[in-house]
């Protein structure tokens, strides 16, 4: 993993405030905006409430999982370089190309989504001018400089805060009458009646569980980041508990907030909640400053994307788990080749939603659904075996700049619950086949690297430097 570290490493130029806000930006997304209703009109407000209070725990795990690591080894690509040296080469090269795929994939989508939202401003301008428009916003941001990317990514999700902060304290006044809803009475909590907490049974819980963590996912960017961020071993951490509270607490009194105003039958009815409460308490435009914020949020999961995927192509071309062209840096120590690809394939993956939208698209979009999943598998994994090979190294946890609680509980604890959310997806007709392409391509880079790639990557010095192959 050392042998990377040479005049080709990236620079540092995160700070605190960059990787705090990178952290928490990408969790708050689409996935709260527009699914937080879907997901309690299929759940309930009660097995919403559980679902996301789960997720918590198990985004809890991931992340103190990969503090450990990244404070240790504060590397570049992150839990793909942790998983080919404390699990297996074959583990990081699968999890690093299934992540890079999904990413990259994503960006592509929410270029469409962007454009797609323009139109409701500009009706008669072609979607594919504002994809075109976004992207070149985008890559442009990416290719500057990495301080240009966290500054603009600071600020998106600035945006996104201040939006949720204004909307739990509006949606609170309006629960309790403080502010009126139209002509609706002060609703309380009559819609949370025990009646209306699962109407659908319990067990939807676990179905409605890859949305939970489709939302929460990003908050692993601030384990790719730590190789370009300031004193990691401060700021990660400390990082770490902020965003844990925040979010969990985000989430949740969202959820409360839309199941005490709108009955969960009549959440499934609207685009966005978040639109409806703003409308019902009078907000002047509030159609439009939520289509603002809803904007901004899909440009910062795309700015995320880039750099997530762009970061672990570098990387892995260090590793020589991709081509060594992308392992090159610009005069302004940005992997630009890296970068180039990343744009075209997502570009790739935006053309295929409209040619081949039942192959293509459909296996990218699997790959994109369940590689955060399997990359929390890959990071509490990870962890796990790391501190077993630093126990037996005859290092003691106490030495240790930040460590797991509950050392081996909650690694594995991470590990089986992210395996059962796969295995309840397989039970679901419409999310079976996403689980099955997704599986498919990870065992299908398992193997590719085992016959390939296996010679040429046990000669590089950073995978070297860990353990045997144990998939």
């Amino acid at each position: 993993m050392e042998g990377m570290q040479s005049h080709e490493q990236l620079n540092r130029s995160m700070k605190k405030r960059h990787l705090f806000m990178l952290s928490l930006g990408g969790v708050i997304g689409t996935g709260l905006f527009l699914n937080a209703g879907y997901t309690i009109n299929q759940a309930g407000a009660g097995g919403a409430m559980i679902g996301y209070l789960v997720g918590g725990v198990i985004l809890y795990m991931v992340m103190v999982c990969l503090g450990e690591l990244a404070v240790h080894m504060p590397v570049t690509g992150s839990f793909q370089k942790y998983a080919a040296k404390y699990i297996g080469p074959s583990a990081g090269f699968a999890l690093g190309w299934m992540y890079f795929v999904g990413s990259a994939a994503t960006a592509g989508v929410e270029f469409t989504a962007a454009g797609i939202l323009m139109k409701q401003w500009f009706p008669h301008t072609p979607v594919w001018i504002w994809c075109a428009v976004f992207i070149l916003l985008l890559f442009t941001l990416n290719a500057l400089t990495t301080k240009g990317f966290a500054e603009a990514e600071y600020w998106f999700a600035g945006i996104k805060v201040v939006a949720v902060i204004a909307f739990i304290i509006i949606g609170i006044a309006g629960i309790f009458g403080f502010i009126p809803l139209s002509d609706r009475p002060a609703p309380f909590f009559d819609n949370l009646a025990p009646s209306g907490l699962f109407p659908a049974g319990i067990a939807i819980v676990f179905v409605t569980m890859m949305n939970v963590i489709f939302s929460y996912q990003g908050s692993e960017l601030i384990g790719i980041a730590a190789g370009e961020s300031e004193e990691p071993e401060k700021n990660i951490p400390r990082a770490i508990r902020n965003v844990l509270f925040r979010i969990i607490v985000f989430y949740i009194a969202s959820i409360i907030i839309l199941s005490a105003i709108f009955p969960s039958s009549e959440l499934g009815l609207l685009e966005s909640p978040f639109v409806t409460l703003m409308k019902l308490a009078g907000v002047p435009y509030a159609a439009g400053i939520m289509n603002f914020i809803i904007l901004t949020a899909i440009l910062s999961v795309g700015n995320s994307c880039l750099y997530a995927s762009t970061r672990l192509l570098w990387a892995m071309a260090h590793d020589g788990m991709a081509p060594k062209l992308f392992g090159k840096l610009s005069k302004r120590k940005v992997p630009f080749n890296a970068l180039l690809f990343t744009i075209s394939f997502s570009l790739l993956s935006l053309l295929t939603s409209f040619i081949a939208a039942d192959t293509v698209f459909v296996l990218l979009m699997s790959i994109a659904g369940i590689s955060v999943t399997i990359s929390w598998m890959g990071i509490a994994l990870s962890q796990y075996m790391f501190r077993r090979k630093f126990i037996k190294a005859g290092g003691k946890p106490e030495e240790l700049k930040y460590k797991v609680p509950f050392y081996p509980f909650v690694p594995l604890f991470c590990v089986a619950f992210c395996f059962a959310i796969l295995v309840f997806l397989v039970f679901d007709p419409t999310q079976r086949i996403g689980v099955l392409y997704g599986t498919g391509f990870l065992v299908a880079c398992v193997l590719f690297y085992k016959f390939r790639l296996a010679k040429k990557v046990s000669s590089s010095e950073s995978i070297d430097a860990g353990g045997k192959d144990i998939i």
